[in-house]
């Protein structure tokens, strides 16, 4: 009998392609979508998703219209009411997807790493930063529209940051009552690391221009930090 489970393989950062991504809206929303067919519902979720992202970096998601949408994705506006009934679903349906992917992604360490604090926390660096690379569209809906969202989705926004703040600091904590690390305050150090891991996707060209890898930005990144928490020896020796 086959098994089932999830790999660890499946969960890895660049496996969330937006066909992927697409798929599993679909499974979730499959009150809203009204498609009869799970192959052609799920292309054209990926040309609807791939507009909305990129009119919405270009315009704005506030300012888009179903037309505007209609237009740059080549799905009928009869067919666009198939996948969700307004623009304020369509936004909830996205940011579901980023806050789940991102909460899947970054619990999925392996149990030898989740057992080494210093393991663990350069690992959730390292994965953090390649999903963003892989979803880079989606994190940048997300962080840039925050401000325009209605209430419900802005709080989803919200919610979905404290969660990724709340998993570095949890390791950040364990590694400090196991005298690996000697940061005092475990909730505020992840807090100031969070914004290390936007700016990755959020000024990626800046770093194209400066060419600069995910892997120099990520060992940049696990360096900085590994200094930021220090250990539990240099803490009593300052």
């Amino acid at each position: 009998m086959p098994d089932d489970t999830p790999t660890l393989q499946e969960h890895s950062p660049e496996s969330y392609t937006t066909e992927r991504l697409c798929q599993r809206m679909l499974e979730r929303h499959r009150d809203i979508i009204r498609v009869q067919k799970d192959h052609l519902a799920v292309k054209k979720l990926v040309k609807i998703v791939a507009a909305a992202l990129e009119l919405s970096n270009r315009l704005g998601f506030h300012a888009m219209s179903l037309r505007d949408l209609s237009r740059e994705s080549g799905v009928s506006m009869g067919g666009l009411y198939s996948y969700f009934d307004s623009k304020t679903t369509l936004l909830s349906m996205i940011l579901t997807e980023v806050a789940s992917t991102a909460s899947e992604a970054l619990g999925q360490a392996p149990a030898e790493i989740a057992s080494d604090p210093a393991l663990h926390l350069e690992w959730l660096i390292s994965t953090h930063i390649r999903l963003t690379e892989a979803m880079q569209p989606w994190f940048v809906f997300a962080f840039m529209e925050a401000k325009s969202f209605p209430q419900p989705a802005r709080r989803l926004a919200t919610e979905s940051e404290e969660t990724t703040e709340k998993i570095f600091a949890d390791v950040i904590a364990r590694g400090v009552e196991l005298r690996v690390f000697a940061a005092p305050h475990p909730d505020l150090t992840a807090s100031l690391v969070k914004p290390l891991l936007q700016d990755w996707y959020v000024k990626r060209s800046k770093y194209r221009r400066r060419g600069v890898s995910v892997d120099d930005y990520t060992a940049a990144v696990s360096s900085f930090v590994k200094a930021a928490v220090g250990s539990s020896q240099s803490g009593a020796g300052s």
